[in-house]
This record gives structure tokens, C-alpha cells and sequence, in this order.
């Protein structure tokens, strides 16, 4: 476990070209794009919160912390942990590294609460989240 917590998934993603803004280096909204990708991808590895299905996830909060600038051209792993577990909710922390260097350029957060579609109230956790969850 880190000081994150439990590490529960890895995706590499390539910096565009069009990821970059007029000071040349990434926009500070591609680091949220790279931390949605990384949620999304490793919900669905779980089987969890697809479209259509009566439950799912919201973010009710969000953070980031940028460490370092980031430049065309790059391929950043973006690593997912799970953090704390509540009734409805889990905390998610990302770093974006360096896929080579391994070079720290942002730390983020988000709380992620699961989501009754059709009441449009929070709903239980499931259990498979709860289980990655650190203690």
C-alpha cells in the first residue's frame, strides 16, 4: 500500500499534440482528462458503472496538485489508487509519471459516489470497490 493507498490500476496514455495550450506544455484540464481515463478504464476492467446499468459513479469532489510541467512529446502512466471506503463512497487518488523518467508531474484526488440512476440519490458501495479499498 502507498500513502495513497491500494494501487488497483496502471494506464499509459500519449500526450497529444492539441493537449498543449499557448505556454507549451500541457493545459491543466488534461491532467483531469488523464485522471477521468483512468477511472473510467479501470471501472469498466471491474465490470462496474457502464452506461445502462441502474447504478454508477459521480465525482463530488476533485483535486490536483501539478508538480511539473509536461511536454509534447510524452506518454504518461497514469496510476489509480483506492483510498478509503465510506457507505456510498470511495476516495481515489492518481499520480502521472514519466513513462520512461518516471519524472512525478501531478498528484490528484477524487470522491467518487455511487450513484442510484433512477432515484438520483447515493446508493451502497459495491462490494467489489469496497474490497480494494485500503483500511
Amino acid at each position: 500500500m502507498s500513502e495513497f493507498g491500494n494501487l488497483v490500476h496502471t494506464l499509459s496514455v500519449p500526450l497529444r499534440w492539441g493537449d498543449m495550450d499557448a505556454y507549451g506544455h500541457a493545459n491543466n484540464t488534461v491532467y483531469f482528462r488523464f485522471f477521468e481515463e483512468a477511472r473510467i478504464t479501470w471501472l469498466a476492467s471491474l465490470s462496474l458503472g457502464a452506461e445502462g446499468e441502474p447504478t454508477g459513479p459521480v465525482i463530488i469532489k476533485t483535486s490536483a496538485t501539478f508538480l511539473k510541467e509536461l511536454n509534447h512529446p510524452a506518454t504518461v502512466e497514469v496510476r489509480t489508487y483506492a483510498g478509503k471506503a465510506g457507505k456510498t463512497s470511495l476516495e481515489t487518488w492518481h499520480t502521472i509519471t514519466d513513462e520512461k523518467t518516471g519524472a512525478l508531474y501531478a498528484e490528484g484526488y477524487a470522491k467518487i459516489v455511487w450513484f442510484d440512476r433512477k432515484e438520483r440519490t447515493s446508493a451502497p458501495l459495491p462490494q467489489t470497490l469496497r474490497d480494494l479499498a485500503a483500511e
